[in-house]
């Protein structure tokens, strides 16, 4: 295995540590969670979290104008409920606190129990679920990916314009199943701390569907042009949207040089601009990455006026650029 790490056992931990050193606005608690070192004094606080290996998802969102703080749990492992518990009680300031929680069973089920264990203190909580892959085919089941992100700013923004912690749930959920998303892989990830490839597959093949915990696509075939690629993507996503005008995020999944995703950029635009489809902002880049792998995925939201004003929003995020 080659990685540039001194001891498994130690990755997240060596991570958080150099998380801090270049981001010196953030601080780390319990050994595992990320917050401001600027806590607001009022507001709806925001808390997210997962396994880590998605980079800069979710430490890197911890800023003004999105996250107040994220939990990071072991390499695509859910975070510990007692660990989300101690992120709840930091950030809370009795406005309330909004949990952002991707649809995986074991992220679902700690803060879940986080959230129970917050509410017997006194914390009012709540939770959105983010649900936004469509290589699923039932809905409750699909997988919180790339879009999560998307969820992150929009409701930073509402935390940011002093709504109440019902109100931004709300807001939230109106906005979930709008987003849109659906990924692909050339390569698996290499998971450091078992020394293991994600999944097998041969030098001529690619996976369509792939989530982002080093997971198969739901369907394997022979590599692509990236035209084609991007059109099978788009065929799979145009069962599920309706808009004319989209928001479109084109997210790395860690192991795609940035020059490789400026060329999917390229030839999703000539394939919106013949479906007559718009595209008010473009996100190209690295914002839910699966360690190494790679690949690249497409979100879609429809371009709302309040949603756009939403993420072209000031955050002082290093990794989330308007």
């Amino acid at each position: 295995m080659k990685k540039l790490i001194k001891d498994r056992q130690q990755f997240l931990s060596d991570m958080l540590d150099g998380l801090k050193i270049a981001n010196p606005e953030l601080d780390v608690i319990e050994d595992t969670v990320v917050v401001r070192k600027d806590k607001k004094q009022s507001g709806v606080a925001l808390v997210s979290g997962g396994g880590s290996g998605h980079e800069p998802a979710h430490a890197g969102y911890v800023a003004q104008g999105m996250l107040d703080a994220a939990v990071c749990g072991e390499v695509f492992t859910s975070p510990t409920p007692d660990k989300i518990l101690e992120a709840i009680k930091a950030v809370d300031n009795g406005d309330g606190v909004l949990l952002i929680v991707k649809n995986y069973a074991g992220d679902v089920m700690n803060f879940e129990m986080a959230q129970e264990m917050a509410e017997m203190e006194g914390i009012q909580v709540e939770t959105v679920i983010v649900r936004d892959d469509i290589a699923i085919s039932e809905p409750d089941q699909r997988r919180g990916v790339a879009g999560t992100v998307l969820v992150h700013k929009y409701a930073g923004f509402l935390a940011e314009k002093g709504l109440a912690l019902n109100e931004i749930k709300e807001k939230v959920e109106i906005l979930l199943p709008e987003i849109k998303s659906i990924g692909m892989a050339l390569t698996p990830p290499m998971v450091p701390t078992t020394g293991r490839y994600g999944f097998d597959i041969e030098d001529n093949e690619m996976e369509i569907g792939v989530g982002i915990h080093g997971e198969k696509g739901l369907h394997r075939e022979s590599i692509q042009p990236i035209n084609q690629i991007i059109s099978t993507l788009v065929e799979k996503l145009e069962q599920e949207i309706s808009a004319d005008d989209y928001i479109v995020m084109v997210n790395g999944m860690g192991g795609t040089p940035q020059s490789e995703l400026n060329i999917v950029t390229k030839y999703l635009s000539e394939l919106f601009n013949d479906k007559h489809y718009g595209v008010k902002h473009w996100y190209v880049g690295n914002f839910m990455t699966s360690l190494d792998m790679q690949g690249f995925s497409i979100t879609l939201v429809p371009a709302k006026e309040e949603w756009l004003k939403a993420f072209l929003a000031p955050t002082t995020s290093l990794y989330f650029n308007a």
